[in-house]
């Protein structure tokens, strides 16, 4: 066998070993996604806590929790203690399904960042005969939610992936009985005291959230496969009419 021929099957293989690696990546980032979903589903926060970096970060309805103690203050101080009386895992007569679909997972160059964007589906709600008079948030009610995620991941030495930016967007809510054509504005309110004014609150908040019915993009971290470009969305002008003569009214 040639020189030539040599050096062309170790480049090959040098570029099928990159690839291979890049695939697997593709695959531990998913499956850290599916798991984080899996562990929110059952309320079991101290474990989704664990998949964060020390410097992650949240972005949600509005908030930013940052490093790991906000990360902490949302999942822990915030909703464990709202929804399942501070257990770190299911209780009777409270669901809150996270299905986690259409996930586009592209890795950086370095090797070390990954990048997603899925989607999730929430059907939750409390049982009535699961009720506490003393907690509005403990009532009976049952509800959709439909988000879309634009996450970040590190790599760390130890090789595992690790959740550095999770930027869920929940873009509309429904209640079961009348669905989202009659949604309320703000169906969820967005936080709008700091941390640490409110002991769970976020550290920052995000200028630009809405919630259905007001519908736009929530930016791509890709570009166009095809024609490389990015993948902007148009604001109907009517929209844009129509919330100015609300908030002139």
């Amino acid at each position: 066998m040639s020189e030539v021929t040599l050096q062309s099957l170790a480049a090959k293989v040098d570029e099928l070993e990159k690839r291979l690696v890049v695939r697997e990546d593709e695959l531990d980032v998913k499956k850290l996604q599916y798991l984080y979903g899996y562990l929110i589903d059952k309320c079991m926060y101290d474990q989704v806590v664990d998949l964060f970096t020390d410097d992650g970060e949240v972005r949600f309805f509005g908030g930013v929790w940052k490093g790991k103690e906000g990360v902490r203050r949302l999942y822990v101080d915030r909703f464990r203690k709202r929804f399942t009386h501070d257990n770190n895992g299911p209780i009777d007569g409270f669901l809150l399904d996270h299905p986690q679909i259409q996930a586009i997972v592209d890795i950086d160059p370095d090797g070390v960042t990954a990048r997603l964007r899925g989607r999730s589906t929430m059907q939750a709600g409390r049982h009535e005969d699961y009720t506490d008079p003393d907690n509005p948030a403990m009532g009976a009610r049952q509800w959709w939610e439909g988000g879309l995620y634009e996450n970040t991941y590190r790599k760390g030495a130890d090789g595992k992936w690790r959740i550095h930016v999770l930027n869920y967007f929940p873009h509309w809510h429904a209640d079961f009985e009348t669905g989202w054509a009659h949604t309320k504005a703000e169906y969820v309110p967005f936080p709008k005291v700091l941390y640490p004014e409110d002991p769970s609150g976020p550290d920052a908040l995000i200028e630009d959230h809405w919630l259905w019915p007001t519908h736009k993009l929530l930016p791509f971290h890709m570009k166009h496969p095809i024609t490389g470009e990015d993948m902007v969305a148009q604001r109907w002008q009517g929209d844009i009419d129509r919330a100015k003569a609300k908030a002139n009214a």
